[in-house]
């Protein structure tokens, strides 16, 4: 009898550490985001300007580039390095996405990958599309994750000054860059109306750049085939292509060409690394040659070891063999 109530208090405690409560100003602020941004869809095809669809196209581009070029494959996975004024840029792009400071998604980011298909993941692998794109983000932390996250090692953004200034200052460039910059310039300078700023300028580009700011965590549900997948299971094959490069990013996330989005190398975000490094502000491009990966894997098979180790050595032996251009001719180098 006193072992069992020893081990229900056990599971309780267990259970407590693990409990993650709602962000309720969060909470609310969705069920804003997604009531107001789908009526934005309506002011747009029916009262917005060109000038403001325009604007707000061109934020809603940055804004996503800024997650996916700027905080996924820079600042979290380090696929390049980039100049001081492309670290700027990046970040004021990240600060119109509305997702939180460069350091804090980084972290969670990087708990992600170190947690992926495990319970203490806070995007919920192993859970559901739903829960990994929504759920997760609206939630607090349990004690369990705020510990697994002070283990993350984070010193190379906290070297870096312009994500620490970020940091700091977020909330005024939240307001400022997200908001302000969003709703005032329709309103102030393009003569619309203060509706279409609203709905079009702030609520409809917020419900837009975070949700597929969201599916940097949840995109592989979408695109990924996952074992024991059927094309007859979904008529979604009809619509999306899925295939093994989510898996690879998990397993080898150092990769600049591994889209967000079940692409790999033909994506913006590749181009647009590709463009930065033509102009040499992006330097150091890091990439897997698929003779790379053939070759790891044979070692690994000889030699029993683990699979990612064997394919990280035969990749430094090719980064030190591959020209520093080797972007401009992938087609020769892959």
């Amino acid at each position: 009898m006193e072992q069992t109530k020893v081990k229900e208090q056990n599971q309780t405690g267990d259970s407590s550490h693990k409990k993650r409560d709602a962000i309720w100003p969060l909470v609310l602020f969705y069920i804003h985001m997604n009531i107001l941004g789908v009526y934005g869809i309506y002011v747009l095809l029916t009262s917005a300007s060109w000038a403001t669809i325009l604007f707000t196209a061109l934020l809603t581009l940055l804004g996503t580039m800024g997650v996916t070029v700027g905080v996924h494959r820079l600042w979290a996975h380090r696929t390049f390095t980039a100049s001081k004024p492309l670290r700027v840029f990046l970040m004021l792009c990240q600060s119109t996405a509305g997702q939180g400071s460069i350091y804090s998604v980084v972290q969670a980011h990087r708990l992600h990958h170190a947690k992926f298909q495990q319970d203490e993941d806070p995007f919920y692998s192993k859970h559901s599309f739903m829960y990994a794109q929504v759920r997760g983000g609206l939630l607090k932390y349990s004690p369990q994750q705020e510990e697994l996250l002070k283990d993350i090692d984070m010193s190379d953004l906290e070297n870096d000054a312009i994500v620490m200034f970020q940091k700091r200052f977020y909330v005024l460039l939240y307001i400022f860059l997200n908001v302000l910059l969003s709703v005032n310039t329709p309103f102030q300078y393009f003569g619309d109306s203060i509706s279409s700023s609203m709905f079009v300028g702030f609520w409809l580009r917020s419900l837009i750049v975070i949700n597929l700011g969201n599916l940097v965590h949840s995109s592989h549900f979408i695109w990924s085939i996952h074992k024991g997948f059927k094309p007859t299971d979904s008529n979604s094959i009809f619509l999306i292509t899925k295939s093994y490069w989510p898996q690879y990013h998990y397993l080898l996330p150092r990769d600049y060409q591994s889209g967000e989005f079940g692409d790999y190398a033909s994506g913006i975000g590749s181009a647009m690394i590709r463009v930065f490094a033509a102009l040499d502000w992006a330097k150091d491009l890091k990439t897997i040659g698929s003779v790379v990966v053939r070759q790891g894997l044979t070692k690994a098979v000889e030699t029993g070891r683990p699979i990612v180790e064997c394919i990280e050595e035969e990749v430094q032996l090719e980064e030190n063999a591959l020209p520093t251009n080797h972007f401009l001719n992938r087609e020769k180098f892959m």
